[in-house]
């Protein structure tokens, strides 16, 4: 009497024979899975890779060989995009700026803060609640013209530069830090390089991710002496980047490269040092509490313009 066929338990059509050596159900070819014995099926593979604890970096990143630095790019991506935007519509950057302080008028003249305002002139910027362009200036670049800001003979190098400095420092910090690190610490760089911006030269209009790629550059530093590494072209390389903010102090905002910086290594000392049974918390703390006196920074100070 010959048996009865069996078929594939997720494709019923399937004639076959193999059985799971786990859960020992059938299985087609297109639902076998190469195991050290025989084959499994994709869903006791599915269960077996949940089980194993994945191995992380000293910073909490999930070790790859094949991660892609997804936010590296999303964020260069992100940079073009609003870059096409000011192409596009030349009011995106005055719109969007970093700007602490500062009058308007009808015809979208630029003019100095004075205390509460004056009669006939709109206040622009952080001091009227404008906290977004703390952000929205990193994404933001000097037009091809420098049109925005006086005769700057940046134009489009602005964005290729910072673009550049974030592929290749992005890259290698991602890895280490995992995608979300990554990301709140290049956001907070960001944040610290328009808040000292604020707190120094408030009537400043910036632009520029320079706040952001100072911070991923700090981070570098900060992990490379974590991972034990050899330091002297570590040192070289930051060394460059200190000597570059002090050369481009004359025509660029140095308080934003300095606020940067000095966050980015805030935040990756935190990522760095946590220790290790809650680290995750640990880090997550650390980075609530540097945004919050960021925060406080930007009240006490609007409290001071406003009198």
């Amino acid at each position: 009497m010959e048996a009865a066929a069996t078929r594939c338990y997720r494709h019923p059509s399937y004639e076959t024979y193999v059985s799971c050596v786990r859960c020992e159900r059938f299985i087609c070819p297109d639902c076998m899975r190469e195991a050290a014995v025989g084959h499994q099926c994709v869903e006791c593979v599915k269960e077996g890779q949940r089980s194993v604890r994945q191995a992380r970096t000293a910073f909490g990143g999930t070790v790859s060989r094949t991660a892609v630095p997804v936010v590296t790019y999303a964020l260069i991506a992100l940079n073009v995009l609003a870059y096409l935007a000011e192409l596009i519509r030349p009011g995106t950057v005055g719109r969007f700026a970093m700007t602490g302080a500062g009058l308007t008028d009808a015809d979208g003249g630029r003019y100095v803060y004075v205390d509460g305002g004056y009669p006939g002139f709109d206040v622009v910027g952080v001091v009227d609640g404008e906290w977004y362009r703390l952000l929205t200036g990193a994404f933001l670049h000097l037009p091809p013209d420098g049109s925005s800001f006086g005769s700057l003979p940046f134009g489009a190098l602005h964005i290729v530069f910072n673009m550049y400095a974030l592929w290749n420092l992005g890259r290698v910090v991602e890895e280490q830090l995992g995608r979300v690190r990554f990301l709140a610490l290049y956001l907070l760089s960001a944040l610290g390089g328009s808040v000292l911006v604020y707190l120094v030269s408030p009537a400043d209009e910036v632009v520029g991710a320079s706040g952001a790629v100072f911070g991923l550059a700090a981070a570098f530093y900060v992990i490379s002496r974590r991972l034990g590494r050899d330091m002297r072209a570590v040192n070289s390389f930051l060394a460059g980047f200190l000597v570059w903010m002090l050369l481009s102090a004359a025509f660029t905002s140095w308080e934003s490269h300095l606020g940067g910086l000095l966050t980015g290594a805030a935040v990756t000392v935190v990522y760095a040092y946590a220790p290790a049974g809650r680290r995750t918390a640990v880090q997550a703390a650390g980075c609530v509490v540097l945004a919050a006196v960021l925060v406080l920074l930007v009240v006490l100070k609007t409290s001071a313009l406003t009198g």
